[in-house]
């Protein structure tokens, strides 16, 4: 084969690896991070708070809110299992999608209630619950949404809601993993299960006592 059809083979040979390389680029690209929204226009927070059971059992009873489902967001393995999520080696945190309509509802006031239903000042850990699967989070789908949980992040931390520094992780959203089916609606479906009468029915009572003109 002569030096000029070897050339050319190299170069066509180049060319498909480059092209090549570019496309696989693209499919593993990261999104650009915009206002998620679901159906009828409703937008969605995904806030990580402790084990997931207690977040969706408060999110479920808002006025303006009509959906929250359980899952896993911020790790690197991709389709986590609840019992790989249980070791706190996939770097994930248990969440809630709470998708509520912002004109019943806003942003600011669901992240009021986040503050204020679980401890945001303890490092990986919410109660008897410890690990960084429940760290306190909330992962921004929008620039808005990053923009207003570090001003409501400000604002509690230097009230005196909380007596030690809040450590809530604020970061972009990154792929979300729906959680097993039998995660989902939990305390409704099991509300006599011994961790939902000890640990949720307290907490429960104390957000309806708080947000009554809230509830559903």
């Amino acid at each position: 084969m002569n030096y000029p059809v070897k050339l050319l083979i190299s170069c066509c040979f180049v060319m498909s690896t480059l092209i090549s390389c570019a496309q696989q680029k693209e499919k593993t690209a990261k999104p650009v991070i915009k206002v998620t929204m679901s159906d009828k226009g409703n937008e969605i927070a995904t806030l990580g708070a402790g084990c997931f059971w207690c977040v969706e059992a408060v999110f479920q009873e808002l006025k303006g809110v009509s959906t929250v489902t359980s899952g896993y967001m911020g790790g690197a393995e991709p389709n986590p299992t609840y019992k790989e999520i249980c070791t706190g080696t996939t770097g994930h945190a248990e969440v809630v999608q709470v998708h509520f309509n912002p004109e019943v509802i806003s942003f600011d006031q669901v992240l009021r209630i986040f503050f204020t239903t679980h401890d945001p000042t303890t490092l990986n850990r919410q109660g008897a619950d410890a690990g960084t699967q429940y760290r306190s989070a909330i992962f921004y789908h929008s620039d808005e949404q990053k923009a207003q949980a570090e001003q409501v992040f400000k604002e509690i931390d230097k009230s005196d809601l909380w007596s030690n520094p809040l450590v809530t992780e604020i970061t972009a959203a990154s792929e979300y993993f729906e959680a097993e089916e039998y995660h989902q609606d939990y305390f409704s479906l099991n509300p006599n299960q011994g961790y939902c009468r000890a640990v949720i029915n307290p907490k429960l009572a104390k957000f309806r006592a708080k947000y009554a003109d809230l509830l559903k």
